[in-house]
């Protein structure tokens, strides 16, 4: 709640929603660069600067500014008695004020804390600034244990948040004074850790030595893990499950808050155009439901440290309490049950019958909530035995579905849809349940075939688990993605290349051959390096047709999408094969430079 400041009365209405959904933890984010939300008594200007923004960028960091005076801070009085509310419905609420990183609001008010000293603004754009606490700084280690002092005076939860997350080391490398502490503690980048990562580590133990010091327990954010973990700390993972499994293995306690399942501030349908704007992703009320906190990949003994979940709602994009609530509602239902059933109690479809009686009290209670279960739901699938596009819809509530194909809204004199309708042309699919009380919102895809289209088709070389989705037919479906790279939409490669055979079933001529690829570069996705076109008649012996090498991409690319169509002399041939290079080597330009990059592909389409 510190990108956006919501007030007591909406605050204590959040925390009555989770009562009513069986939640006893709320993690409260009061500190970023965008602001500052919590009164500190030693230090008066973190409010009478640091929480407030002269402006508010439109959008996602579109350069335009809405040039509306932006603030508000929680007294302590207030606090008090929002916990006192809180402790009431049997929740606890857990403070997080981030450091070293998201401090700028906190360098505005005193700017000798960073390393350049200034002068600083509270940050009016969304993301992440390069301006942190200095880590060579006695001061800035005062200024930590005066301010959790307050918050631990405040706040009588065990645990206390300390962030640590997405801390740019940028100004640590170039500052006298961080080397200089780095000298003097003898801290030496390794294999495994850099300089830097192990000074943000001596930061992350001197707050959690005061914590504990004063019989409290740290919880971090899973970077915390860089340099080596606090000795005590309990670790949030939330880029993906990975932190959280390495941290149970070294047997400390773990909070899984899952960006690909339990980042609330993703969209909740693929309809992005017609929905309120958010950061990105794609997260269903279903694939909430369908997250198990305990990973397999643990043994029983290392399961035990996994304490729960938690849910995140980053207020960038949602500037009203009302569309709080519509990120949050139904998905909590959802994620009620993944915290407190055993996995063979869990079942989607019961869920989804009791869901209305539960969505009857949101409307009783005068709750916002998003609708998109009573949409109707549907499954595409490339069947490659018939080379025909299958759609199996389905709704909450057993609704009518009727259908078009040729982008007409759908109305009750259309045909109604049954177990599966099946498609093998170029068309606008549209679909709607029709129910006494009104209708869902239109579902709509465009349909597009071209030779390849439902064809067998296999992946030579993997594709990256965390965004496989449907798998490799997802490329030759007849579905296009849009900007948006977690709807399923796009598959991704990592560490390798997209490999791929596609079987025609029968001699075809062929003379263009086409792919989209999906450029996000500060999500570490880039574009194709290469591509390498071959055809074969028995599937076995392959002659090669085209090949071409692509430069990396520079820093001043656009993001979005890439087209790669390439043209052919015409050829007959049952089978192709097709090998994108992804970027194996980020450039020097790029804070993940030597890493590998992901390369998201849609849709080859061959004609």
């Amino acid at each position: 709640m510190s990108r956006h400041f919501f007030t007591i009365d909406e605050v204590k209405t959040f925390i009555d929603m989770m009562a009513l959904h069986n939640m006893n933890r709320m993690h409260w984010h009061l500190t970023d660069d965008q602001g500052w939300r919590l009164e500190i008594k030693k230090y008066p200007g973190l409010t009478e600067i640091g929480s407030k923004r002269k402006e508010t960028v439109i959008g996602h960091n579109s350069g335009k500014y809405d040039g509306i005076p932006y603030g508000g801070f929680y007294t302590q009085d207030e606090v008090r008695d929002i916990i006192d509310y809180a402790a009431q419905r049997y929740i606890t609420i857990i403070p997080e004020i981030d450091l070293p990183g998201h401090m700028q609001a906190a360098l505005a008010a005193y700017p000798h804390l960073g390393c350049t000293g200034g002068p600083y603004e509270v940050w009016t754009i969304w993301g992440v600034s390069d301006d942190v606490l200095c880590a060579g700084n006695d001061d800035v280690l005062t200024f930590i244990d005066d301010v959790l002092a307050e918050v631990i005076e405040l706040f009588p939860s065990e645990y206390i948040h300390i962030g640590g997350d997405e801390c740019p080391k940028t100004r640590w490398k170039e500052c006298k004074k961080c080397q200089a502490r780095a000298k003097a503690l003898g801290i030496k980048g390794d294999k495994k850790h850099t300089t830097e990562e192990y000074l943000q580590s001596f930061i992350i133990n001197h707050a959690e030595k005061f914590l504990n010091q004063h019989g409290r327990q740290m919880i971090g954010w899973d970077e915390t893990l860089e340099g080596g973990l606090a000795p005590n700390a309990t670790v949030m993972s939330w880029r993906g499950e990975g932190g959280g499994i390495e941290a149970a293995r070294q047997h400390h306690d773990v909070i899984m808050t899952p960006n690909t399942y339990l980042y609330f501030d993703y969209y909740q349908t693929k309809d992005t155009e017609n929905e309120p704007d958010a950061i990105g992703g794609y997260l269903p009320v279903e694939r909430v439901y369908s997250y198990e906190p305990m990973p397999s990949a643990l043994t029983p003994e290392e399961q035990k440290y996994i304490k729960g979940v938690q849910a995140n709602h980053w207020t960038e994009y949602m500037p009203t309490f009302a569309q709080v609530q519509y990120m949050s509602l139904p998905r909590w239902a959802a994620l009620a049950e993944v915290q407190w059933s055993q996995p063979e109690k869990k079942n989607y479809e019961c869920f989804l019958k009791r869901l209305p009686q539960l969505i009857n009290l949101y409307d009783a209670l005068g709750y916002n909530y998003a609708t998109h279960v009573f949409d109707v739901s549907a499954e595409f699938e490339a069947n490659a035995e018939t080379s025909m596009l299958d759609i199996r819809m389905k709704t909450i509530d057993n609704a009518p579905i009727h259908y078009t194909l040729d982008g007409s809204q759908p109305t009750q004199a259309s045909p109604v849809a049954g177990d599966v309708v099946s498609i093998n042309q170029n068309c606008t699919f549209k679909a709607v349940a029709i129910r006494p009380n009104g209708e869902s919102r239109v579902l709509s895809e465009e349909v597009a075939f071209s030779r390849s289209t439902c064809k067998p088709t296999t992946a030579n070389q993997p594709v990256n688990r965390q965004y496989q989705f449907k798998g490799i037919t997802t490329l030759t479906d007849g579905l296009k993605g849009n900007r948006n790279y977690k709807t399923g939409r796009w598959i991704a490669f990592y560490r390798n290349d997209m490999d791929v055979t596609i079987d025609l079933k029968e001699p075809t001529e062929i003379s263009s051959l086409a792919f989209t690829t999906n450029v996000e570069k500060g999500d570490w996705t880039f574009d194709v390096r290469g591509v390498t076109v071959e055809v074969s008649d028995d599937g076995k012996n392959f002659t090669k047709v085209f090949e071409e090498s692509y430069p990396a991409m520079k820093e001043t690319d656009r993001n979005g999408l890439y087209d790669h169509k390439i043209t052919l002399k015409p050829v007959t041939t049952r089978y192709v094969h097709v090998v994108g290079l992804s970027e194996r080597s980020i450039p020097e330009w790029h804070g993940g430079k030597g890493n590998a990059g992901f390369l998201f592909v849609d849709e080859i389409t061959i004609e």
